[in-house]
């Protein structure tokens, strides 16, 4: 056997171990807005802001090497998995005498006091919430805020926490100090999504319709604007957001989706069809329009997407090589 060959058996194997894990990390453990997550995994921005996670093309990779270490328990920060917080304590930090374990390794106890200012407090808590530690996060922005209750950005910050540990009500009421403090983009966004994620779809649009007027191309806030305006069972208005959230080709894809969620295949076939006439070639819209023709008793049409998707597969490939 040639160095050729097993080259490339290895990179089969590589490639269907990472579509297998890939498989696996989006069906297990998956929390969140279903609609949202339909877009998120597309590559769309949805959801509270801040997300500063890293390159998405690194997680892209990486991806498939977490979810591995997922299935063996290794891997990655079980913080929310072993230790999930509860309301009571969540009721216990927001009083201001907290004690926390500055490092494991010491056991070495730090005294968080009212003569730590608000401010130290809110940088703690930010750089514990980019890290995933929620818990932590929590303590020190309720500090921040117990100290400083105008502290538009702690509370900002407390609700993005909040969220991520599945506290709505929690996360909702701290957006809402936020934005009656201030209206900047960001906190109406929060507020927005959170309103969205309770079902109050009317609330949620004018939150984020006056975010997309503060920033109106932010990609985050229009697609969640184009979700809300779903929910409400405005198409042509969910639309206009996703296209200005990406363009058309992906706001005709990213509606398709949502038609196909709530059971509307003849709107689904609509707008992979206009997604078509933007890229001919669009291995999405083909795969998903061969499945909806066959679906809907359309096999001729079934059988020309079919044919179209394999030659652009294979240009796809050719072009890779």
């Amino acid at each position: 056997m040639n160095k050729r060959r097993i080259i490339a058996i290895l990179i089969a194997l590589v490639v269907t171990f990472a579509a297998t894990a890939m498989w696996t990390a989006s069906t297990i453990e998956r929390e969140g807005d279903p609609d949202a997550i339909v877009l998120e995994d597309s590559g769309a921005d949805v959801g509270i802001q801040p997300k500063k996670g890293g390159n998405k093309i690194v997680k892209v990779i990486a991806a498939p090497f977490k979810a591995f270490g997922r299935l063996f328990g290794r891997g990655g920060n079980d913080e929310n998995k072993l230790h999930r917080m509860t309301e009571k304590d969540a009721e216990r930090f927001e009083s201001v005498g907290v004690t926390k374990i500055d490092d494991a390794r010491n056991q070495s106890e730090k005294k968080v006091t009212a003569a730590s200012s608000a401010r130290e407090h809110l940088d703690e808590g930010r750089a514990l919430l980019l890290e995933g530690n929620y818990n932590d996060a929590i303590s020190a922005l309720s500090l921040a805020v117990s100290l400083d209750p105008k502290l538009t950005e702690a509370h900002n910050l407390l609700g993005v926490a909040y969220d991520k540990k599945g506290f709505a009500e929690r996360a909702k009421d701290s957006f809402e100090r936020a934005v009656k403090l201030e209206e900047d983009a960001e906190t109406l966004n929060n507020l927005g999504f959170s309103l969205y994620q309770n079902g109050n779809y009317r609330a949620a649009v004018d939150r984020l319709k006056r975010a997309a007027k503060l920033a109106p191309t932010d990609e985050r806030i229009l697609n969640n604007l184009g979700l809300a305006y779903c929910r409400l069972g405005k198409v042509d208005e969910a639309f206009k957001a996703f296209t200005r959230a990406t363009g058309p080709l992906s706001g005709n894809l990213n509606m398709a989706k949502m038609m196909e969620r709530f059971a509307r295949e003849d709107d689904a076939i609509r707008y992979y069809e206009a997604a078509r006439q933007i890229d001919a070639n669009n291995t999405i819209a083909l795969r998903r329009l061969t499945d909806l023709y066959q679906r809907v008793g359309r096999s001729a049409d079934a059988d020309s997407a079919r044919a179209a998707l394999a030659i652009a597969s294979n240009n796809t490939i050719s072009v890779g090589r």
